[in-house]
């Protein structure tokens, strides 16, 4: 359930952005870009407590630690070129994991205002990884602002709809689930939370009624899963998109869910037929209904004569 205080600090970082990033979307990818920068470095901090290393602020990338670019001695210009040269360099970082790397690839910062970055890197300076519930609640709000419809054609299906969908499918945890235009994970993350709803202890069938878009407020953590069975459940998921934005977005929202490693990968899968022979279980998608930019490209699977 998103607390009021997590929400505020959603929507102060947005008011502090609009000005200079008037997109919607860019928000939301900006915001992401620097909860993920601020996360790392709390790793790292929580690393070092317990005796171990750095793993994404080390040698060369030592520099750009997010406890060093609040440093209140930093300048507002050097923060500036601090924070903009890490987000494009972070990518390139060899002792981070894939996924963190792929989060930050092509990452940019579109504006130039030393005071907007700094107003916007202290709100999110309150947010702290602590691997709760909290953040992907959090996360799934900050989506919310992306609205009915994006850029290039990209939907963003309405909440109540996804979990009713999701609710007529009813996914178990055994199977296979994929969409195949995953936008930002919506039908999949609604999917693992079916799961996890229909295996706890607390779940009563009769009294538990479906509540779509918003929830009801219960936590449902999935105990009468094995350890076995959670590993196995959480590489059951995959998604594909054509907008590396959107795989960018999906990989967050996944991973702040608790995956590890999410299965996105940008890929068309209207028009490139390179993985049509794969099976799941079961397929929840919102495809986009319309023509894409420079007309259709044909292809011979499925032709008519």
């Amino acid at each position: 359930m998103l607390d009021n205080e997590t929400k505020k600090r959603i929507d102060d970082a947005r008011d502090i952005l609009v000005g200079k990033v008037p997109d919607p979307k860019s928000q939301v990818e900006q915001i992401t870009i620097a909860l993920i920068y601020k996360f790392m470095d709390d790793m790292d901090l929580t690393s070092e407590e317990f005796g171990g290393k750095r793993q994404f602020f080390a040698g060369d990338y030592q520099r750009y630690a997010w406890r060093n670019l609040m440093d209140p001695a930093f300048g507002g210009h050097e923060m500036l070129s601090i924070y903009s040269e890490a987000i494009q360099r972070l990518n390139t970082n060899p002792g981070m994991p894939q996924l963190f790397r792929d989060i930050f690839k092509n990452a940019y910062l579109p504006y130039r205002d030393p005071q907007t970055l700094r107003d916007f890197l202290k709100v999110i300076n309150g947010f702290n990884y602590d691997h709760s519930e909290k953040l992907g609640d959090a996360f799934e709000y900050l989506l919310s602002v992306l609205g009915s419809q994006g850029d290039a054609g990209q939907f963003r299906t309405p909440r109540h709809i996804i979990d009713f969908m999701v609710y007529i499918t009813d996914p178990k945890k055994h199977e296979t689930v994929l969409d195949p235009a995953c936008g930002t994970a919506g039908f999949l993350i609604s999917s693992y939370k079916h799961i996890l709803r229909n295996n706890s202890s607390g779940f009563d069938p009769a009294n538990d009624l479906p509540v779509f878009g918003n929830g009801d407020g219960k936590q449902f953590r999935g105990d009468l899963l094995t350890p076995a069975e959670r590993v196995t459940l959480v590489k059951n998921f995959r998604g594909y998109d054509i907008s590396p934005d959107m795989v960018r977005l999906s990989l967050v929202n996944l991973y702040l869910h608790g995956f590890a490693e999410p299965r996105i990968s940008e890929y068309d899968t209207l028009t490139s037929d390179e993985r049509w022979n794969e099976h799941s279980d079961v397929i929840l998608a919102n495809p986009p209904f319309m023509s894409p930019r420079g007309g259709i490209r044909p292809h011979s699977r499925f032709s008519v004569s």
